[in-house]
Order: structure tokens, then sequence, then C-alpha cells
């Protein structure tokens, strides 16, 4: 005889019109704008051929900024097109003209978004309308040759290069902000309940998994407005990544109240509302070592639902008693008639409130800002063995960047920047000996000089014509 059990339709994604998706969660791939060249140059007109330096500075690389906009539902954009890179800063000219700045990207994403690096550390979780996040910074523009021009150096011959901007991977993850979860098994009358509760429309059928993304429904309750999430069915092992459960097991974790919607009415063999809830307690607890914040403490209810159906009333009456024992409040409620559901959202707004009034004030709105780490040494020297040295920090690499190594006057330039900030004696101290090799930036990217002490640097020597610098002369 053929199986005649309903099968869930196939699969499009996580529900809504044939093509649609919901993805909660992307790797998404960001490179801020690299700042723009300084300009070398000298002012020239008739009668005046050597006026002076005029080069401009390179203007700043765009940012990569993500914000909270309501309007915004998934991360599907971010899904088909993972790879966003914000504009460069243009190239600073003569006459002491600036390049244009880059322009910022901005990237709108869910309320209640949680970005992440790679590794799993939480950089910032946006939640409000109008929260930002820069989460790549362009790079600082170079200085044009009439910034860097002094009393030793009247006319630089060179200019710094732009920074490049910030590129890395992040990761998005979306989790549901509501007051109030609705958990049970698939077809436990969830999607009926927020349906019944609110204005919300959601997909509803008589098959397992007919949610396949979390709805949101806003309910009035006396003064009360909260907003109830019907997450779609958990099933045992749901936290090993059975069925959809691990998925949008996330979901819940911002929610204040957990409401059980246990079916009274289900025909299927070996199940009862008393299994049904020790079944999504257990996958709860199991959460907990996986999830980012504890579902287990959470304050509950119980819904026995689908009372409307005399069999399921029944059954209702005669497991009410266990869960009067547990100290849980339990409502016996039919989203199809509304009988109990007054009740049942007047006893969760209760339960919002109290959650609310324990909560400390915050602004609805937040500009979410994470400084780089200050403090610390500029630089470090490690020896390496073999009269070899890393030098590694923040200044050094950034010094790096910016230098043009096809121009002399430039590496001279870097050359005093580096003595001027202590390397040379720092070398000395650890033990290097003329003509020691000595790697200046980070283990994985570095370039090589050969360290010679008895060449005088960081004196502001004059370096002789323009673009070239004597120290240098056959090196």
């Amino acid at each position: 005889m053929p199986d005649e059990t309903p099968q869930a339709p196939a699969r499009r994604g996580h529900g809504g019109p044939p093509g649609a998706q919901f993805i909660d969660r992307v790797v998404l791939h960001v490179q801020a704008g690299n700042g723009g060249h300084g300009c070398a140059s000298v002012h020239r007109e008739k009668f005046k051929p050597l006026g002076g330096p005029d080069g401009g500075n390179g203007g700043r690389g765009g940012d990569v900024i993500l914000e909270v906009d309501p309007n915004t539902a998934s991360l599907l954009e971010y899904h088909h097109r993972p790879s966003r890179k914000a504009t460069g800063g243009k190239q600073g000219q003569g006459s002491n003209k600036n390049g244009a700045n880059g322009g910022d990207l901005l990237l709108t994403v869910p309320n209640g978004t949680v970005v992440k690096t790679s590794d799993g550390e939480v950089l910032a979780d946006l939640v409000g309308a109008g929260t930002r996040f820069v989460i790549a910074q362009g790079g600082h523009g170079g200085l044009g040759n009439a910034a860097l021009a002094n009393a030793k150096r009247k006319a630089p011959g060179f200019a710094l290069l732009g920074e490049p901007g910030d590129e890395l991977d992040v990761v998005l993850e979306l989790k549901t902000v509501a007051d109030v979860a609705l958990v049970g098994f698939p077809s436990a009358g969830k999607s009926s309940l927020i349906a019944a509760l609110s204005a919300a429309k959601p997909k509803i059928a008589d098959y397992p998994f007919t949610t396949l993304t979390p709805n949101l429904g806003v309910v009035s309750a006396g003064e009360v407005v909260y907003t109830v999430a019907d997450v779609p069915g958990l099933i045992e092992g749901a936290s090993q990544g059975r069925g959809l459960g691990l998925q949008f097991l996330r979901h819940i974790e911002r929610a204040s109240t957990l409401v059980h919607v246990l079916d009274c009415a289900t025909p299927e063999p070996g199940r009862d509302p008393l299994s049904d809830f020790e079944v999504i307690e257990a996958e709860l607890a199991a959460y907990d070592e996986l999830g980012d914040e504890p579902l287990s403490d959470r304050p509950r209810l119980v819904v026995l639902n689908k009372v409307d159906v005399p069999d399921a009333r029944d059954l209702a009456g005669m497991v009410r008693s266990e869960f009067d024992k547990r100290g849980l409040k339990v409502f016996e409620v039919s989203a199809a008639t509304h009988e109990g559901l007054r009740e049942l959202s007047f006893a969760m707004a209760e339960m919002v409130a109290a959650h609310r009034a324990a909560q400390p004030v915050e602004e609805a709105t937040r500009l979410v800002i994470r400084p780089a780490p200050v403090g610390g040494a500029d630089f470090e020297v490690r020896a390496m063995g073999d009269d070899t040295f890393l030098v590694t920090g923040e200044k050094p690499v950034r010094w790096l960047r910016q230098t043009d190594f096809s121009n002399d006057e430039a590496v001279g330039y870097l050359a005093d920047r580096l003595a001027r900030l202590g390397v040379e004696q720092r070398l000395a101290e650890a033990g290097a000996e003329p003509g020691a090799t000595v790697y200046i930036g980070t283990a994985e990217e570095s370039i090589v000089f050969d360290w010679e002490p008895e060449v005088l640097a960081g004196a502001d020597q004059s370096p002789g014509r323009r673009g070239t610098d004597r120290r240098l002369d056959g090196r």
C-alpha cells in the first residue's frame, strides 16, 4: 500500500514564493577603498622655473559601513553578491590640489544582525534602526611633496603613496528580534496561532515544515505592544543539525519569553503533549552549549493547542495537571475558534512587561564604534637567528606601504623616519651587526633590508637632486 504520509514541499530556499529565499547567515568579503597617492610636483610659470613644491595630497579611501534598516528582512542580497568594495581616493595633483575622497559603501542589514570574524569573535551586535558599524576603514591618502617640505628638504622629489583599505571576511548572522518565541514540533499550530494573535499572514498547511522562515507578528494586549516570532518547527536532534531546528534555534536567543505550542490533536503515533514538551526542552538545553546565549533559563508558558477538536480537548484536560505540577502556566487555546487567545495574549504581555522593566534603559538607535587598540610599543625587534631580525609594528608597516621604492629620495625619507622612531638603536641593542638582514613588516609579508649603521639616518640630510639620495649612491 503506498505511503500517504504528507510530505514537505520541495525546498526553494526557505519559504516564500517560488525562487524566494530566506538567508540568515552569510560570509561577506569586504574591501575598503585605497587611499589616493600624493603628488610630487613643482610650481612652474614663466620666469619662475622652480617656484617650490605644490603637489597635493591623495584622497582618503571610502569606508564599508553596515547599517540597520527596518525594511531589510534577510541577508539574501549578500548571499548572491558576497564581495563588496568601496571606492578609492583620487590622486593629488599639482597646484596644491588634493585628490577627492572615495565614497563610503553603505550596506543595509536586518535588525538583529550579529557581525563576527571567521573565528567566531563577535565584532558588533546591530540592534536598533539606524545603528551603524564601520566594518572596514578606508586607507589614508598619501601626502604630496608640498606637505613633506621642510627647512632641509625644501623641494622633495617624491610623495607618499596612499595606504590600502582594510580587507577582510566577516560572518553576518541574523537573530530575530522578538519578545516572545513560539516553539514546538512542525504542524503544532504555531503559524495559525501567530496569525490569530496578530495581523501576520504566514503560509499555513497541514504538513511538516510548512514554516521555512521565522515569521514575526505584532500583538497588542492592553497598553503593551510586543512582537511574537513563529520559529520553524523543531524535531528531536535539532541541536545536532537534524531538520531545520539548528538553523533557526539562534532566532530564539533574543526572545525574553518562550511559549511551548503543543499539538493536542496530532495523528502521529507515539506523540503526545508531554513527550513533545520533553523533546523540545531537551533540544533547548542542548543548544545552550552551542549558541551564544543560553535558552534553558527563559521563562515559559505552555499552550495546549487545537482544543476545538473534541478528542484534543479531552487530552488537554488530562495532561494539564502535569504541567501545573511543574509550576508552568497553561493555556488551552484554539487558533481556529480563537478560544483562550485573549487570556494568552495578556499573559505574554505581562511577562514581556516584567522583562522590559528589569532591563536598563537604552536608546533605540545606537552608533556602534569599535575603536582601534591603544597603548603598547610602536614597534618590536625580534631576533630570528643567523644575524637576522624582524621589525614589526603599526607605524613601520604603514610607512612601508607609503613608500615608493623606485624613488631613492623616498627610500631615504623612510630610513630617516625609522631612525627617528628608534629602530636603529633597538637593532643595535638586539645585537645586530653591520650587514645584518632586517625584515620589516609581518612574518607573512615583509621587505628585506641590509642594515648599515655607519650610514647616517634620522638627521634630515639634504638628499641632493630631486628623487635621489646621496646615501644610496652605489647601493
